[in-house]
């Protein structure tokens, strides 16, 4: 999905119980490990909760986009590691001015996309041209502040308005990727990019299979093709992967664990992740336009009891989650007392409180059990009304017709959407938007992450939302299988270090 709208797929399982440059990616140590030879000709399985509508990466919604498709098969000039550090992809350098006005990078020679042809600067420009004027592209708006775009021989210089210190972070993302000058490709089917991979077969469905590109351009691809089979259930995933189908779980319930680690071939392993599972509440109208309603809401709720329900992650108080720039423990803000929770609802004359919680049909129903057992024991009726996620899409996303709603949010550094009004939060607070814009403009690290952490403890005292919790990556990968990322897999997936041996 859309980096706003980067809700996790694998996540609607599990969170509701929901480069070094010259090189395609750098060695990390939040990767699995196998013991034997890697075979240059294997093939890797791995399973994802959700597929995409279509593979369309320039404008269609879905994560799962970006976790197949994101530096495996396209690229931009920089890209991320799984820890969230910004190294040169396309580009072989890069600099940025001491005024944060000019950004220069230099393009590697010798790119040559999918389908033969080369990458060239105009491509470049062309791309981030294209996508900074059409609305209709992700993160389109990303590219606001950029005034120019221009190539000089291998120099891509951008020039911008003003200082915008997401920017590198930024085109890393959908906003960065390169695409082919006039490509004829169709892209809701196929691809043609620049990455390790090439598309080889979507099966609408069931499966999307990629296969490694000997003209790659770095370190070839260690395995001669990867899948990722689109499967839904959690115990059909675990069944396929005890029956040798599946190497990979992404999207796994740690609950399960005794079971996958019991047959001796799968290891569970956990990682860091930025998804945070947010109840939203829409503050427009009704008893939840009081804020003593909204805090009486998150007063009520147990967050241990969500975390020990769902076997990872973390209590999380606020929208910045700790891996990510800004971040506080604002956990003074709001504590479980379900005594003060009646009080505050009193204070508000609200007496025999219903409402609704919107929440996607493919989550598990622990985390809606939790919350109507906590908010009935303040005298809130919950009702839960599950849909499909193309309808949550519409009603909640799009509309904005709903009181509660839980999704996952997997994306790193989203705060945009709290100093978004039209966002679907309908959160509108005018210190909160100045205070990120000029986290934006400024141009030392610590000053944006400083002012974007006294605007996240406005939101959490505002209470527009209630944080469940920051999820916790975990996969169960084959034993025979190294180099899998572990953090934040629900937002990217890099297949640039995966290896499967024969034993």
């Amino acid at each position: 999905m859309l980096r706003r709208t980067a809700f996790s797929a694998a996540a609607l399982v599990t969170a509701g119980t929901l480069i070094l440059a010259g090189c395609s990616g750098a060695s990390d140590p939040s990767t699995s490990a196998s013991a034997g030879e890697p075979n240059p000709d294997a093939s890797v399985n791995i399973r994802l909760v959700l597929e995409p509508s279509n593979l369309d990466i320039r404008q269609t919604a879905g994560i799962s986009l970006d976790q197949t498709l994101i530096d495996n098969v396209y690229q931009g000039l920089v890209a991320r590691s799984a820890a969230g550090e910004i190294v040169d992809a396309l580009a072989s350098a890069h600099e940025v001015s001491a005024d944060g006005l000019t950004y220069t990078f230099t393009l590697r020679e010798g790119v040559v996309f999918h389908d033969g042809q080369p990458l060239t600067p105009q491509d470049v420009v062309a791309s981030l041209t294209t996508r900074k004027a059409t609305p209709e592209w992700a993160d389109s708006e990303r590219l606001a502040n950029v005034a120019s775009i221009a190539a000089e021989g291998q120099t891509i210089t951008l020039t911008l308005t003003q200082p915008d210190s997401s920017l590198l972070w930024n085109l890393t993302g959908r906003a960065g990727i390169i695409v082919k000058e006039g490509d004829a490709v169709d892209y809701n089917t196929a691809a043609n990019g620049t990455g390790p991979f090439r598309v080889a077969n979507w099966r609408q469905g069931a499966s999307l299979t990629l296969e490694r590109n000997d003209e790659y351009w770095g370190d070839a691809a260690q395995v001669a093709d990867v899948t990722f089979d689109f499967i839904p259930d959690n115990q059909a995933a675990i069944n396929a992967a005890l029956a040798g189908e599946v190497d990979v779980l992404v999207g796994f319930d740690a609950n399960m664990t005794d079971q996958v680690e019991g047959s001796g071939d799968f290891v569970v392993e956990t990682g860091s992740a930025t998804d945070k599972s947010v109840l939203a509440m829409n503050s427009t109208t009704g008893p939840l336009a009081d804020v003593r309603v909204r805090e009486a809401i998150r007063t009520a709720i147990d967050h241990d009891a969500i975390v020990e329900a769902i076997g990872a992650g973390q209590t999380l108080y606020g929208p910045i989650p700790e891996s990510d720039p800004g971040y506080e423990d604002l956990s003074d803000v709001v504590s479980y007392d379900p005594a003060a929770a009646r009080a505050l609802l009193g204070e508000a004359g609200v007496e025999e409180l219903s409402l609704t919680l919107t929440i996607p049909s493919a989550y598990s129903t622990t985390l809606s059990q939790i919350l109507v057992s906590n908010l009935n024991d303040v005298g809130i009726d919950l009702k839960v009304d599950r849909v499909d996620f193309g309808t949550w899409l519409s009603d909640v996303y799009t509309n904005k017709d709903y009181e509660l709603s839980v999704v996952n949010h997997a994306e790193p550094r989203d705060f945009e959407n709290w100093a978004d009004p039209d966002y679907y939060f309908t959160y509108d607070n005018p210190e909160v938007q100045s205070l990120y814009a000029q986290s934006l403009t400024a141009t030392d690290d610590a000053a944006a992450a400083e002012l974007l952490r006294q605007a996240a403890r406005i939101v959490s005292e505002d209470h527009p939302a209630d944080w469940l919790y920051n999820w916790a990556s975990v996969i169960a990968v084959a034993t025979n299988v190294s180099g899998m990322p572990v953090d934040n897999v629900n937002a990217r997936i890099n297949l640039a270090e995966i290896a499967k041996s024969d034993g």
